[in-house]
């Protein structure tokens, strides 16, 4: 077997067809077998930011853990560009992704990035007060990880080198984000793709950022929200992600007012590439409300067509056509399991909420106008166990152990309606199995059930809104 790390050394002719290595309660495999080594359909290779099976020394600590190094799998392929890189990222402030295209520009290699207007100022050029409690937060962040001697202090040289954004800009690379339509953006620029030289696609649930993917500067337990990427090597489906590329980007920086994003774009359906003998389908949100061909419609056309299992972890889950159509697959005797986000899991617009049975009332004690809890909830929901800071940021499911939807795109109507975002549908056992070892993983250690967490917040709203409880 190679092992990842040794994987990023190969060429990219030869990376693409190896191998790569009520109550809570603890989560426990129903009918998981023993994986052992697992192979890879031809031609395509993932990474998980998390997994137990391989392990790198972190950036961001300078210790051995588990993983594989996502960031070094994006800079791999860009070391070997020999022609073209298309970026489309909502967030990229990993200085060491910035330095690998500036080099890559330097050798001749046409760079260009396209970013979600809120992250397209360098962080060096921000004032802090004048940021939003959020954005202030990973100012603070982006200084600290800066800091590269760890004494507490970010000096000029240090700040310099540590704005991915600001290298970009200070070496030329063309830059646009979703304001370059003339608009105040609308919805998120959400995509998170690479395209390079018209033949090798990386994507999937992460931004490029080293928080992200590696953890948070003084804090040593995390270790970055967990993640995964795709590297696909096939000319028809790179060809697919260009197409996206250029709606969006248009004549670049300036000039016309000719690029598209969100629901200017025009609306397609499904598009198919065939990768070696795996197919893989795509889906460019947004879409309009009455378009049928929209992302929430087509992951429902997934799950109706499951047979024996579902497995899901995810971001955001807020669709309720999704959570009824799981209710079906429930009626059906599916296995169904769920792994979502905590901070996500207990909100007042959670679908999660519903698979457990439960409603609860936002601030104003009103429910969702359509909430629809289940009548029994279900045992196979859960959150995984997570350093305080990190995030379950996959956006996948596993269909009958045979299929993987994966992306950019959360189960959401944002997602769906208004975003720019991936969704793909990847027709492959072989792959579906690093996905499911990958949810046996979350699984093996998550808070099933009902949790204290939820539980305190349900008992919170109960006391609050008594039974004057109204649908929205």
């Amino acid at each position: 077997m190679v092992c990842f790390e040794d994987v990023l050394k190969l060429s990219p002719l030869l990376l693409g067809l190896v191998v790569l290595c009520g109550c809570s309660q603890r989560g426990e495999l129903v009918g998981a077998a023993s994986v052992g080594v697992l192979n890879l359909p031809g031609q395509i290779a993932v990474g998980f930011n998390h997994h137990q099976h391989n392990r790198y020394q972190s950036p961001i600590s300078g210790e051995w853990r588990d993983g594989d190094d996502i960031e070094q799998m994006l800079v791999q392929a860009i070391e070997v560009a020999q022609h073209e890189i298309l970026v489309a990222v909502q967030e990229l402030s990993a200085p060491r992704i910035a330095e690998a295209l500036i080099a890559a520009q330097h050798r001749g290699v046409t760079v260009r990035v396209i970013l979600e207007n809120n992250y397209s100022t360098p962080w060096t050029e921000q004032t802090p007060s004048q940021l939003k409690p959020h954005q202030r937060q990973r100012w603070r962040q982006l200084e600290q990880l800066a800091d590269q001697n760890g004494d507490g202090t970010t000096t000029p040289e240090e700040a310099e080198l540590g704005d991915a954004i600001g290298l970009l800009r200070h070496h030329r690379i063309p830059i646009v984000d979703d304001t370059e339509d003339g608009s105040r953006g609308s919805g998120l620029m959400h995509h998170k793709f690479v395209v390079i030289d018209r033949t090798v696609v990386l994507t999937g649930s992460a931004n490029f950022t080293r928080s992200g993917m590696h953890g948070d500067a003084n804090r040593p337990r995390t270790r970055g929200n967990v993640n995964h990427i795709l590297r696909v090597q096939s000319d028809a489906l790179a060809e697919l992600f260009r197409q996206e590329f250029g709606t969006m980007w248009g004549d670049g920086p300036g000039g016309k007012l000719n690029s598209r994003f969100g629901l200017q774009k025009e609306s397609t359906g499904v598009r198919t590439a065939m990768v070696g003998a795996t197919r893989v389908d795509v889906l460019f949100a947004p879409h309009r409300k009455g378009d049928l061909n929209h992302g929430l419609n087509w992951i429902e056309e997934q799950l109706d067509e499951a047979r024996t299992s579902i497995d899901m972890a995810l971001f955001v889950f807020t669709a309720q056509q999704l959570a009824d159509a799981l209710q079906g697959g429930v009626n059906a005797g599916l296995q169904i399991r769920l792994i979502a986000d905590p901070s996500f899991a207990s909100r007042s617009f959670s679908e999660v909420l519903d698979l457990l049975g439960v409603g609860l009332p936002d601030r104003n004690c009103k429910l969702e106008k359509d909430n629809q809890p289940f009548n029994k909830g279900l045992k196979g929901v859960g959150t995984p166990r997570l350093a305080r800071g990190d995030k379950l940021h996959h956006k996948f499911a596993v269909i009958d152990n045979k299929k993987v939807i994966t992306g950019s795109f959360n189960w959401s109507p944002s997602a769906a309606h208004t975003n720019d975002e991936t969704l793909m549908v990847i027709h492959s056992p072989q792959l579906a199995k690093h996905f499911t070892r990958e949810m046996d993983r979350l699984w093996d250690t998550a808070e099933l059930g009902i949790t204290p967490h939820i539980q305190r917040k349900l008992d919170r709203q109960k006391i609050r809104c008594g039974d004057g409880v109204e649908r929205g």
